[in-house]
């Protein structure tokens, strides 16, 4: 694909995604964020809608690095020639169990990796570190600390049917929990439900956005279409996070306390 069709696909996302942009009065050589008036998950959208779109190697830590619309056409145009486009035949089965580092707009600097058994005392100090009203809004009850049994569930997972994500920083030698993804697939094999928390000082620094992209994408590798997720009715944020994620929502005529959100993968 020639970078004029590449930068056509990139305008045609963005228009997608911001359907009030003036494309016509972009200057292709002037900083983007200048121009456009996108916050931290319209840019998230933007890198993964590029990645659907183009089959890009863009990565969620990506966002902060183009400038410039030929700066990032320039980009794809190189991962394109250095990768070429992946086939359905050379995506693996399961999801990518690999480690990735990121540095947030805030210069904060998070690792993303899937959970693992030993991290049971890292879960619970984070629930505990949790502000009450995000345990409730995460557990929908009220919880003050999580009973082993609870905590084994949320650390001892296949990472197949039950894949779960931890973002964590290190403060000094410790390794320290910030925030945490999961899906568990239902007896359809074709539908995952979500849950997600991140860490009350960390709320609004994109961390949720970084961690729901890696989910998606972990789902859609796997070959899940649909995933689902049940969120309270007060918790607006959480609400506005899924629709900035794609997801549409429905109210439950039976249980008016929560919301069922939905998005096709």
């Amino acid at each position: 694909m020639d970078t004029s069709k590449i930068r056509s696909a990139v305008l045609d996302t963005m228009r997608s995604i911001a359907p009030e942009i003036d494309i016509g009065r972009l200057r292709s050589d002037q900083p983007l964020t200048r121009q456009v008036d996108l916050d931290s998950m319209d840019w998230l959208n933007l890198i993964m809608g590029l990645r659907d779109a183009l089959q890009a190697d863009l990565a969620e830590s990506d966002v902060d690095r183009f400038v410039t619309l030929d700066e990032l056409v320039a980009r794809i145009s190189a991962t394109r020639r250095e990768h070429g486009s992946p086939s359905p035949q050379a995506v693996s089965a399961g999801p990518d169990e690999s480690t990735h580092n990121y540095r947030l707009a805030d210069g904060r600097q998070v690792t993303v990796r899937p959970i693992r058994a030993e991290d049971a005392p890292l879960e619970a100090d984070f629930v505990q570190h949790l502000s009450s009203e995000s345990r409730y809004y995460r557990f929908m009850v009220t919880v003050n600390e999580l009973p082993q049994a609870k905590l084994k569930y949320l650390t001892e997972v296949d990472q197949d049917h039950h894949v779960a994500l931890v973002a964590t920083e290190m403060r000094g030698e410790q390794e320290v929990e910030v925030g945490v993804a999961r899906y568990v697939v239902g007896a359809d094999s074709a539908r995952c439900e979500f849950a997600i928390a991140v860490d009350d000082a960390w709320q609004g620094s994109g961390l949720s956005g970084i961690l729901m992209a890696s989910l998606i994408r972990h789902a859609k590798t796997c070959g899940l279409t649909e995933m689902e997720g049940f969120i309270m009715s007060a918790n607006h944020k959480m609400l506005k996070f899924a629709r900035q994620m794609g997801f549409h929502s429905q109210r439950d005529a039976d249980d008016r306390t929560t919301i069922h959100v939905l998005r096709t993968l």
